[in-house]
């Protein structure tokens, strides 16, 4: 049964998606449809003392229905036209009556459901008033006239809710655009926070130690400023990669801007070397099978080592640091029913220092926040604390692993 709902929620989804996308075809399709209903007295058998339908009654009848197909771009006048239309059908041919206005009912809705304000009182007065006289002209039954007065109302009603539950799911969908919007902030300030603290870091360490290598040894003043020019490079490489983004689409802008890929795993060790020339001790390992990650999760373990390595060269007057990738378990998608259970797959990444400790950390800044939050992404988690046996200071996140 859920089953079933289900492929029936999607089919009524996609129609009305279809919809919204041929309105034309849609308001063509309403007016055969109508026409079909008009059609059926005409095809009924007549009592033998009534008047033989004719063609020309049958005529005006679609000529009643063809400005339905306007009926989106010009509701009033629509109106007009049907009641104009109507009201010769009913003075000038014998034609077979119809048990519902259709016409009618069909252009209170569209107006209702698309008009402003004023245009809508306008409409629906003049459809009050033209009421009573179709049923003059029909009847003269009170009971018509009720019948004709609630069809009606009940016509405008659904137009009207039509409209609000149209400007509902429209705030609803602006909404969620903001709040799309707000994450791809949210995630560019972590970008620039982390090329733009990492690089800065590695730059002052590097200036700081200058003037000492260049009076005690001048080779490693060379080093020193070419650590500097280098990480001053990548991180206007990085940083012109995200405003180029940010620029696309932009009236002015770049209308293609360059779209390098995010750094990944494979960018980790040219990470390491220049952490490792600016006098850090740097030792990287992996354990497990290594296996290729997507480009968004690469790019996270790339920022995560990224972060930490820079905290370990603001706070932690560290002289070694450790970076570890565990890869653990295996990652199926869909799983294999005859594998035997087993551990999920996942990555662990360490990132470890021998430095003083927690208290070297920056615990009001936003680094170890970005850090959980990159990695809660991609449903992990991230923890940070003493290193083992309570020496320096280590970063530990568990990311999911899952194929394809």
């Amino acid at each position: 049964m859920r089953a079933g709902g289900t492929g029936r929620g999607r089919g009524v989804r996609e129609l009305r998606t279809w919809g919204a996308a041929h309105p034309q075809a849609v308001d063509v399709g309403i007016a055969l449809l109508v026409q079909a209903a008009m059609t059926m007295p005409f095809v009924v058998p007549r009592p033998p003392e009534l008047e033989p339908a004719t063609w020309s009654a049958y005529g005006l009848t679609t000529l009643t229905v063809v400005p339905l197909v306007w009926r989106r771009r010009a509701p009033f006048l629509v109106l007009l036209a049907v009641l104009a239309t109507s009201g010769l059908y009913r003075l000038a041919m014998e034609g077979p009556g119809q048990p519902l206005p259709y016409t009618g009912l069909v252009c209170v809705y569209t107006f209702a459901l698309l008009s402003p304000p004023r245009t809508r009182f306008t409409a629906a007065l003049l459809v009050t008033l033209s009421v009573p006289v179709s049923v003059w002209l029909n009847t003269r039954s009170m009971r018509e006239l009720t019948f004709s007065l609630f069809v009606f109302g009940a016509a405008y009603a659904f137009g009207r809710l039509a409209d609000a539950r149209q400007r509902e799911q429209r705030a609803a969908t602006e909404h969620a655009a903001e709040r799309a919007a707000a994450r791809e902030r949210a995630r560019i300030a972590r970008e620039m926070h982390d090329i733009l603290s990492h690089a800065v870091s590695l730059m002052i360490v590097q200036a700081e130690a200058g003037p000492v290598a260049v009076r005690a040894a001048p080779e490693r003043a060379e080093a020193a400023f070419e650590a500097i020019s280098s990480a001053g490079r990548d991180a206007m490489v990085q940083l012109r990669h995200m405003l180029g983004v940010l620029r696309e689409g932009e009236p002015g802008g770049t209308a293609a801007a360059p779209r390098a890929p995010q750094p990944g795993v494979g960018e980790l060790p040219e990470l390491l070397a220049r952490v490792r020339d600016g006098g850090l001790d740097v030792r990287y390992a992996v354990e497990g099978t290594e296996r290729p990650l997507p480009a968004a999760l690469g790019a996270t373990v790339f920022r995560i080592v990224q972060e930490a390595l820079t905290n370990v060269v603001k706070h932690a007057r560290a002289r070694s640091v450790d970076v570890l990738l565990g890869y653990e378990g295996e990652a199926t998608n869909p799983p294999d029913p005859t594998d035997p259970p087993g551990r999920p797959g996942r990555l662990t990444v360490r990132v470890t220092d021998d430095g003083r400790g927690p208290r070297g950390e920056d615990s009001g800044g936003h680094g170890l926040l970005g850090v959980r939050e990159r990695a809660a992404a991609h449903g992990g988690w991230a923890a940070a604390g003493p290193g083992p046996k309570g020496r320096g200071f280590e970063v530990r996140v568990v990311l999911p692993l899952e194929a394809g």
